[in-house]
């Protein structure tokens, strides 16, 4: 991983990043302000990746938010609180989320536990476990690991829909000068909103 560190995060770990990310939601939503990670668990000191994601649970359910990134040199604890104020603003899905929308949200934690890039993504791809980034031409874009699941892609639907996702044609993904990162880790939700948390 580039300047990225190697995670491995137990169950307890997971639940504090949920409600880590719940906390840093609220915190901004709320109050405007940025909240402080606190008293952190060891692995939170890991310089690696995270992606939070928001989803309403109102009607038929949409996705409010989704921010987050695969490499980086920041703290996983201070990457959550970033990453959960990014998906709760309106950069993220076009309209900042109301305080009215936090008892109806689901957060979920995608933490990057390793990164690979691969030359043969269509059978290297675990659907349900990688997220997958995709970067050519001046175009990037990533995808959460649980949305092929989610919404019944197949491998080629999920790396076409990243490539599209990045601006770049149907099958991109297969040329020289694109790259695919597999991104690998657990990923941990609410079950409902502010609800016990899962691992997946």
């Amino acid at each position: 991983m580039s300047e990225a560190q190697a995670v491995t995060l137990s169950y307890e770990d997971g639940t504090r990043a949920v409600e880590l990310a719940r906390e840093a939601v609220n915190s901004y939503v709320i109050n405007g302000q940025r909240e402080q990670p606190g008293s952190m668990r060891e692995a939170f000191y890991a310089r690696t990746g995270v992606f939070v994601r928001l989803e309403s649970t109102r009607g038929r359910g949409s996705l409010r938010g989704c921010a987050g990134a695969y490499d980086t040199s920041e703290q996983l604890g201070h990457a959550i609180v970033d990453s959960a104020i990014a998906a709760a603003s309106e950069d993220s899905c076009g309209s900042e989320i109301e305080p009215a929308e936090l008892s109806n949200l689901n957060i979920s934690v995608f933490i990057v536990e390793d990164t690979k890039l691969s030359n043969d993504p269509a059978n290297e791809i675990r659907l349900g476990r990688h997220g997958v980034a995709i970067e050519g031409r001046g175009g990037a874009a990533w995808m959460y690991p649980t949305l092929p699941v989610e919404h019944n892609w197949s491998t080629f639907e999920y790396l076409d829909r990243t490539c599209r996702k990045a601006g770049l044609p149907h099958g991109a993904w297969e040329d020289d000068d694109v790259t695919v990162t597999l991104v690998d880790g657990p990923v941990f939700r609410e079950r409902e909103p502010e609800g016990s948390i899962e691992r997946i």
